[in-house]
Formats: structure tokens, sequence, C-alpha cells
């Protein structure tokens, strides 16, 4: 695998001989876009300056060829459909190409992707090696998306990626691991497992640290871990954090160890793309779920997503809408790996148009045909609800994000408006076809109760049965293959004699 990269190594140094002289003209001037700020001495207002000096004096570059990225990246951006560099990449590629250390500000859906996985590639073409970078994310699904960009992206040179996330055999993952990847893509707790039980596995040798939606691996819920991780890896590497909501507190940067970044910001702190159409739907608490299937009602025709603000109400949710004839699959943190990836996987192939789900499915998720986006709760976090309407009008596209807000949530919603600075308007409903649903909603909310319920039931009986094996709820099944395999078998024997007396004692 690393002998495939060292190949096109070759032929890519040395086609890249003539880009010496544009990487040399980058570092002696390195402000190729608009909202740049770099970590320096100077004042805030002489960095302003700068920023419109370069806003008014040069212009984006209009390839990635001019970026400076190598000849076999840019066939495979262009295998891709990427025949232009996004805002994000045409301002961070100049600088990441150089290799200083990045902190990356953008919307979602902008390409952030891209614009740390292109320059890791170049680099790793022109250095071959094993356990070359190591990507962190905050969520499973994340990981998934961002290792198969990373393979379509390195498909023509060989590229060999591993994605280690929890809710996957430790087993398996460690065969992955012996073969020696280039890049690894990873949930830190899954990680940190691995670099403390599987033999032979460290990270010694890594040159480049990724955290996407860093803001959140930052935050205190991977306190311990990244801590772990970051004792066991080279000081002397490239760290690059990307997210659509950076944190801005200084002390949360310094625990990545950055070394002079080039800090790009191509949107604020809290920011929405332009063709997203932000409603609210100021409701009562008792009829919120008929005024729900109202809106997928008059939207059949979209693929929606709708955000909840607990793993319990994503299932009953789910279950409800399938009552009702909706196709709905649920995602959420209670649900094993292996069904998470079926729910999303079905989404994605539009075999179900509706994904009811927590906010596990919030960052970073690349699904274009999403046309709408339904908070049910309100996100108690206002980057959370910019991570939430992220999910659609990505790319270009346009979308429509409606949030739910009852008697309970003006306070929250609100603050979500204060920190958008921008007023929503309200979306306009038909209350009296929204109460004609109602009964027959109720109906179907008892109904997906009862399902839930004997679903519980099922799964404990299961635990009995299997010692604790919680995540196959075909427990009839597993028994009939069981009594299957025995039925031909005698009954007698040591151990039956045992049983025998044991009984009659």
């Amino acid at each position: 695998m690393v002998h495939g990269v060292m190949a096109i190594a070759a032929r890519v140094n040395m086609s890249d001989s003539s880009d010496s002289e544009y990487e040399e003209e980058t570092v002696a001037n390195p402000r190729k876009k608009k909202f740049i700020r770099e970590k320096s001495e100077d004042s805030e207002e002489e960095r302003k300056k700068k920023a419109e000096k370069v806003e008014e004096e040069e212009e984006v570059p209009k390839s990635f060829a001019e970026l400076g990225l190598n000849h076999t990246l840019c066939d495979a951006c262009e295998r891709l459909g990427w025949t232009t560099p996004s805002k994000i990449q045409a301002s961070s590629l100049p600088f990441s190409l150089v290799g200083r250390d990045m902190i990356g500000l953008a919307e979602t859906g902008s390409g952030k992707t891209g614009a740390f996985a292109l320059p890791v590639l170049q680099a790793l073409l022109n250095h071959p090696q094993a356990y070359f970078a190591l990507v962190l994310t905050p969520t499973r699904e994340l990981a998934f998306q961002i290792a198969q960009q990373f393979e379509a992206l390195g498909s023509g040179i060989g590229l060999g990626v591993a994605v280690i996330v929890g809710g996957v055999d430790m087993a398996t993952q460690a065969i992955g691991l012996a073969k020696r990847p280039h890049i690894i893509v990873a949930t830190p707790g899954r990680l940190v497992d691995h670099l403390e039980n599987t033999k032979g596995f460290n990270l010694k040798a890594l040159k480049y640290l990724v955290m996407d939606e860093a803001d959140r691996i930052l935050n205190l819920d991977f306190e311990a871990e990244l801590d772990k991780i970051l004792k066991v890896i080279p000081r002397e590497r490239r760290t690059y954090l990307f997210s659509a909501t950076m944190t801005k507190k200084v002390a949360k940067l310094e625990r990545a160890s950055l070394k002079n970044p080039a800090r790009i910001e191509v949107s604020t702190r809290y920011t929405t793309v332009d063709k997203l159409l932000q409603n609210y739907l100021f409701i009562p608490q008792k009829y919120k779920d008929p005024y729900l299937i109202f809106l997928l009602n008059e939207h059949s025709a979209n693929t929606i997503i709708v955000f909840t603000a607990t793993c319990n109400t994503a299932m009953l949710l789910a279950l409800t809408l399938r009552q009702l004839g909706l196709e709905a699959v649920p995602l959420h943190g209670k649900m094993t790996q292996e069904k998470r990836l079926g729910s999303l996987n079905k989404f994605r192939s539009k075999a179900r148009r509706i994904l009811v789900c927590t906010d596990v499915a919030s960052r970073g998720l690349d699904i274009p045909h999403v046309d709408m986006v339904i908070n049910y709760d309100v996100p108690s976090q206002s980057k959370d609800y910019v991570h939430r309407v992220g999910r659609t009008a990505r790319a270009g596209r346009a979308g429509l994000a409606i949030t739910m807000v009852t008697q309970y949530d003006v306070e929250t919603y609100q603050r979500v408006e204060g920190h958008l600075g921008k007023k929503m308007s309200e979306y306009d409903c038909n209350e009296q076809e929204v109460m004609l649903l109602a009964e027959r909603t109720q109906e179907a909310i008892e109904a997906a109760k009862l399902e839930i319920k004997e679903m519980e039931e099922k799964k404990k009986r299961g635990q009995k049965r299997r010692a604790g094996d919680s995540d196959d709820d075909d427990t009839e099944e597993v028994q009939k293959a069981f009594n299957k395999r025995i039925g031909g078998k005698k009954r007698n024997g040591p151990g039956m004699a045992k049983l025998k007396k044991k009984k009659a004692r």
C-alpha cells in the first residue's frame, strides 16, 4: 500500500519541480484571500487594515492548480466534480500547502473536508509513510463520511484509510491497523482504547493531526481522551482545526499545541448560508405532533431531517410516523453502530425520505439531497442550531429550515435569533387542517408506545437467553438456530448426568 503511494510520489516530485517557485512566492507573501487573521503581535486595528487591503487588492485563485496543488490531486478533484475551490479551500490551501498550522472557520457545507484532506494527501505523496495523518471527529457517522472523502481523493494513489470508532469489533479494527494505513479517521474514545490495548500500535511517527468539528472535540466532553492522545503523538507535527462554530477561548486552542497558526475565517462565528430559508412555527405544546405531521405531509415530495432533543423522542417519533404510513428511519446514540449506518444508508439512497435523529447527525454529515430541516425541539445551544440547519442548503443549493417553538421554548428560541443576528419569519400554517390530524396522530403515538414496550420486553428476554448480548433484537431466530444446531445430538453424557442429579436433589 505504501509502495503504491511512493510510486505516484516519484512522478509527482518530478512534475512539481516547476511548482517550487509558487511555493516560495506563497511563503514570501502568504495573503491570498479576504477575512484572513493570523496569530501575530500586531494590534487588532492593524490586522483589520491588512484584511481590508487583501480584500481590495487580491483575487481568489480560480483553480486548484493555481493554489499549488499537484497534478495528481487536481485530476482527483476533477473526477469528483470539484471544478473550482470553495471559499475555505481557496483561503486555506496557500497556507497549509507550505506547512502552516491552520484554524479554519466556515459555514457547514462549504468544503471544509477538502480543505484539510488535500494538503494532507499532497504531503503524503512527497513523504509516503504509514500512520501519516490522524483525523479526529466527535461522531461515528462523520468519521465514516470523512474516510469516504479520503478514499475518493486517494483512489488513484493506493491510499489506505482506517476508520476507528465505537460500536465496531475491536479485533476487526486491530487487523485494519496492522495493515498500516496512511490515514486514520477516529473518534477519540475508541482511538485511546487501541493505543492502550492494541499490541504494536502507536502514533510516534504521526505527521498531521486534524480535528474536524474542533470546538466539540476541544470541549470538556473529550478532555480526558484528547489529553491522552496529545501525550503520545509527536509535538513536531502539523495541526489543523476546522469547524463551522469555532471556539475563541485561547486556553482551549492551546491544548491542541498549535504553532503560529494561520486563522482563516470565511464566515462569522454563527453564520448560515444565504440560500437557506429559515422560519419558525409558534404552536401549543399539546398539538406539537399534529403540526409536525402537517409539515411532513405538506412537503411530501421532499427529503427531510427532523431533529429532536433526546434518543427516546427520536425513536417514538420515527415509529409514530411509520404508523401513519410515512417513510421514516431513526438515528440516535442508543442504536448499535450497524443499525445507525443502516438507517443512514437508507436515507442517503432515498429508500426513506425522513430521518428522525438527535444531534448525533447534526455535525458534518454531507447528504446533498436534503431539502428541509425541521427542529422538532429547539436546540439549547445556538451553535447546535447552526449545525442542524447546515444539513440542508449545502454546496450552493437552496434549502428550508423550520423551528417548532412552543410556549416553553420562547426564551431559548430568542437566544438563537440573537446569536444569529436575524429575525426569522413565521411559517404560514392552516390550523384547521392541523386539527383534523390530531385524533389520528394520537392513535399512532399510542401504537408506537406499545411497540416500544414490546421491543424492550423482547430485548430483556434476549438478554437472559444470551447472557447480556443486548445489541441483537432477533432473539427468536437465534433460539431457533440454537435448537436446530443441538437437535440431532444426544442429551446424555457427563454434563447431562450431573444436571439430572442436581434436579433430583
